[in-house]
């Protein structure tokens, strides 16, 4: 079997940065090469991540790092996934695999894979359907689309071992993840929210207990302390997977009102992203009532503008 030897990462963020260090691990023969657009800035995630491996190259343009890749992985958030493909296809080497990873609607995959098609590439579709840690690159994810069924085993030669192939029909596997996304990030955004009311009406402890009657779980403080961790911390990406989750919602033809309530929340949280330092739930959802408090008190500092 042909092994894929240079691969090409679009986004270097949390997800990039664990599949080129797992990558490395599986296979020293493989040749990586990134880019990030956020690697303008030498203090960003990015920036440092690609700083601390120096068996990766850095591309200076998204076409620069395509340019020889039998392999483009696209690793980007929900909202950049569109433009990271159109960027990378100007260098795009004819039949080269393009896996798109993001978190995005069926919709956006089949736009998506029209461009990687018509400029000659092969699009795959990909959807992680856990979080990334702690299987790292054996994470398991589903694949679909016409090339799917011919990369599986250039994807698990990569170290993809938890890879499956889901359908040839595009937008199966991503419609199978956005659907999981309204229910997971769904219930991030409804602990979050109601823990902090609880919490202001000092009613935390007794809501926990009674959610542990219905769905037990070895720990619900825990538990709790750290899917609200997760919104804080990465609640602007969440919040652009939220849309898409909602816009799958719609082309199934219902209206998405949880799924647009939880973006809406998602994309509160984050504002609170130094919360997730806190230890212990009672001490992380008093650092977020604080922090709230204080973003309502700047705001009404705000001048009016005055009529005329």
């Amino acid at each position: 079997m042909k092994q894929i030897r240079t691969v090409g990462q679009t986004g270097f963020g949390e997800v990039g940065a664990i599949l080129a260090t797992d990558f490395a691990a599986f296979s020293s023969r493989t040749r990586l090469v990134a880019f990030d657009r956020l690697c303008r800035d030498p203090h960003s995630f990015p920036s440092r991540a690609l700083a601390e491996r120096p068996w990766v190259r850095s591309a200076s343009s998204a076409p620069a790092m395509a340019v020889g890749c039998e392999l483009i992985i696209s690793a980007v958030t929900a909202g950049q996934a569109l433009q990271a493909a159109e960027a990378v296809l100007p260098g795009l080497s004819p039949g080269a695999y393009y896996l798109d990873l993001n978190s995005v609607s069926p919709s956006t995959k089949r736009t998506i894979a029209k461009r990687v098609e018509d400029a000659g590439g092969r699009f795959v579709e990909g959807s992680i359907m856990s979080p990334i840690e702690p299987r790292r690159i054996a994470a398991p994810i589903l694949v679909g689309g016409p090339h799917a069924e011919e990369f599986l085993p250039l994807g698990q030669a990569l170290g993809f071992s938890g890879m499956a192939f889901c359908s040839v029909e595009l937008g199966r596997a991503s419609a199978t993840k956005m659907c999981r996304s309204v229910m997971i990030k769904g219930m991030e955004a409804l602990l979050a929210e109601s823990l902090l009311a609880a919490r202001q009406f000092g009613v935390e402890r007794e809501v926990l207990a009674s959610l542990d009657n219905i769905f037990p779980l070895p720990d619900w403080p825990e538990q709790a302390r750290y899917m609200i961790s997760r919104s804080l911390e990465h609640g602007r990406r969440r919040a652009e997977e939220m849309a898409e989750a909602a816009r799958t919602v719609r082309e199934a033809g219902l209206t998405p009102h949880m799924s647009e309530g939880c973006a809406e929340r998602q994309a509160w949280a984050a504002q609170f992203a130094q919360v997730p330092e806190c230890e212990g739930l009672e001490s992380m959802l008093d650092a977020i009532i604080e922090g709230s408090q204080q973003v309502s008190l700047a705001k009404d500092k705000l001048p009016v503008k005055q009529p005329g």
